[in-house]
């Protein structure tokens, strides 16, 4: 045999010897390693709540729009948004601009029924004489005096008739002038879309007339949102509901759940329902209508139970299970019972002690 080959052999051994002893010193090593640890945690009482959210607005349960009972031009605004009125508060006034035909007809009344007062009165005067001299009896002139008094009245109603188309106005019923616009609510003024000089037009039959100011109790106020059907199943009329105003940091308002939508709308793809709360508001507070929020809807709340951290559990075909420490770096399997979870923290109903600590199995501990 060549001397280079006896050196490559003898190489050869020496590396499989090497092999070998370094494979026997690992696996010894291992057997001898202390097992792993883990982190653990104990049970703790704490508050659950299951909640869905619901994106809307804040608005008036009610919002008046006053309108005018009369056309015409605007002669002067007396309030303008934010100020607080009361039911019948004159917001407005409006000069009366008469129809040319009905004011031409009106004064032809009233002429007629000048004439006609003075006819009786004449008559009324001339039979007075005879019935003082007994020429006539009481009951002949009676009629007489029926036709002046006829008279009479129809001269006041066709120049209250008259008035109410020049000025808009009757002389005795000056304090219900149909020029003045009074709120028929008391409450907040929201908004006031017209200006002194304006023309509006009355409200009537064929017409909504215009919009003189936007009434609203901002007391009374509602959240009006959505919500996806796959959640809509879960509320009922009465549940509660807390409100996060956007545009307020750390506001968390009240409400009550009192409208849900029987019929839903397809809204970005996906079928919604209308849902209403009554917003309980504090003494003193205020909110501005229109405001954006989010409705965290509480489906399901436990308060003060035992509960344990989502990342404790694990599972297999038999369900539910935790680790708990029974001595040092060894543990028992134990199964339990859960109630509420909200996705962090879960109910435990049984299967664990408050002073249990509980392997967090994925976050081992090494030296």
């Amino acid at each position: 045999m060549k001397k280079g080959s006896v050196i490559a052999l003898v190489i050869a051994l020496t590396a499989v010897l090497a092999g070998g002893v370094y494979t026997l010193f690992f696996l010894k090593e291992k057997e001898t390693a202390a097992p792993a640890s883990f982190k653990t945690e104990t049970p703790r009482m704490a508050d659950i709540v299951l909640k869905t959210m619901a994106s809307g607005t804040v608005q008036p349960r009610q919002e008046i729009l006053i309108k005018p009972n009369i056309s015409g031009i605007i002669r002067e605004v007396r309030v303008e948004a934010g100020d607080t009125v009361r039911a019948g508060d004159v917001l407005a006034e409006v000069t009366v601009v008469p129809n040319m035909s009905a004011l031409s007809n009106a004064e032809s009344r009233v002429q007629r029924a000048r004439i006609a007062q003075s006819d009786a009165q004449q008559n009324h005067d001339r039979n007075a004489e005879l019935l003082q001299d007994g020429v006539i009896s009481p009951a002949d002139f009676q009629s007489f005096a029926t036709s002046l008094a006829t008279a009479k009245e129809e001269l006041l109603a066709a120049e209250d008739n008259l008035r109410i188309i020049r000025d808009g106005v009757t002389a005795r019923n000056e304090g219900v002038s149909n020029t003045l616009i009074r709120s028929t609510i008391g409450g907040m003024v929201l908004d006031v879309p017209i200006k002194r000089g304006n023309s509006v037009i009355e409200a009537n039959n064929f017409n909504e007339g215009t919009t003189i100011a936007t009434v609203a109790d901002m007391q009374d106020l509602i959240f009006q949102g959505n919500i996806d059907e796959s959640e809509v199943e879960k509320l009922f009329v009465g549940m509660d509901l807390v409100l996060r105003i956007g545009a307020i940091e750390n506001s968390a308002i009240p409400a009550t759940l009192e409208y849900i939508a029987p019929k839903g709308v397809e809204l970005n793809g996906a079928v919604q329902f209308e849902i209403k709360a009554a917003v309980d508001l504090a003494p003193g507070q205020f909110l501005r209508a229109g405001y954006s929020a989010n409705a965290d809807v509480v489906l399901d709340k436990r308060v003060n139970t035992m509960s344990i951290s989502e990342l404790l559990l694990q599972y297999d075909d038999d369900g539910p299970f935790v680790e708990v420490k029974t001595g040092e770096a060894s543990y028992e399997r134990r199964p339990v019972t859960l109630g509420l979870s909200d996705g962090i923290t879960a109910e435990v109903l049984s299967g664990v002690e408050m002073t249990d600590e509980i392997k967090v199995w994925n976050q081992p501990i090494y030296d």
